[in-house]
């Protein structure tokens, strides 16, 4: 069962992102409102493009350059908006309150540093220990993420390791100070299906052990059944419905979470014809007027010229839908 609303670690009131380019300005964010409690596993999912790593980069505040927050947008971590700390401050709390592991372990793994070098390098960074000490934690983390022989690991360069190993490695280097929000950038991305199952009974298990809320970013919604307790469902940069994940996944109120579920198989629906939406995601260039998904969403009406707000659904959760009016 979610945490009640005064249990929230994080919240995330009316996020704005925008990427300047020659171009002209990306809106990457457009006033994402979400929630973590405490020791809750959320998850925050749809297409490439969608906005959802945008968001994670935000929370960590490691946005490129190119990038402006909003005016109005705040990001509460225990009562602490993130966007007001200065830089000093903010490197204390990334990695100490608040961590997160990426997409590609080998992009942010460096090649030429030991593994366990980079894990007792993020632990000196945030506590006052001797270098034995930092050297015995980060043996224990080792352990901890459910890799075999710590010592050989600590030992290891990230290309001797396999990509389930790699991205066990940062997740040791994420949790290596214990921080209250572990946030999950698709760790299950390009791993065979066993590995991603042992990765997801791991966080899982992170969860339960340490009582960690974790966001967990991701496209696939199988993932985001087997282990979240609610969901953000996100699309042209705004967040379409959210609530409960049993509630969402199985009576989605918004026309965009019912497409993505129609194109989502399960094993006995191999003989039937994939399902795919007309139309491609929109340019956050210039985005649609009114709702985002109305050129592609075929119960499209008038009224959808106007840009909808976030209806409240039955369940406790809301939608983005004029369609939820009611």
């Amino acid at each position: 069962m979610s945490p009640a609303l005064n249990e929230s670690l994080l919240q995330v009131r009316d996020l704005g992102v925008d990427f300047r380019t020659r171009a002209g300005l990306v809106q990457a964010a457009d006033s994402v409102s979400l929630q973590v409690g405490q020791s809750e596993i959320v998850g925050l999912v749809g297409e490439s493009g969608s906005g959802k790593s945008t968001v994670g980069l935000a929370l960590m505040r490691l946005l490129p350059r190119a990038a402006q927050v909003r005016p109005g947008s705040s990001i509460l971590l225990n009562g602490m908006d993130l966007l007001t700390l200065p830089p000093r401050r903010m490197r204390r709390v990334r990695g100490n309150e608040i961590s997160m592991t990426f997409q590609d372990p080998m992009t942010f793994l460096n090649p030429v540093v030991r593994v366990g070098n980079q894990i007792v390098e993020a632990i000196r960074e945030h506590q006052t220990v001797t270098p034995d000490e930092a050297r015995r934690i980060a043996l224990d983390w080792i352990d901890h993420v459910r890799i075999t022989e710590p010592e050989r690991v600590f030992d290891s360069y990230p290309f001797q390791l396999s990509g389930g190993m790699r991205q066990r490695v940062l997740i040791a280097i994420a949790l290596s100070c214990r921080p209250s929000l572990l946030i999950a950038d698709e760790p299950t991305t390009a791993l065979d299906v066993t590995i991603q199952r042992e990765i997801l009974d791991l966080v899982v298990s992170i969860r339960d052990r340490f009582q960690t809320s974790i966001l967990l970013i991701t496209h696939d919604l199988g993932v985001v059944s087997e282990i979240c307790d609610r969901v953000y469902v996100m699309y042209g940069g705004q967040v379409f419905e959210h609530g409960e994940v049993d509630s969402v996944l199985t009576s989605p109120h918004n026309p965009y979470t019912q497409a993505l579920l129609k194109s989502a198989r399960s094993i006995d629906e191999f003989d039937r014809k994939l399902y795919s939406l007309d139309g491609t995601v929109p340019s956050l260039l210039d985005p649609p007027r009114g709702c985002r998904f109305r050129d592609r969403c075929p119960h499209a009406f008038d009224r959808c010229v106007h840009q909808p707000p976030l209806f409240s659904t039955p369940a406790g959760g809301a939608s983005r839908c004029w369609l939820s009016d009611t």
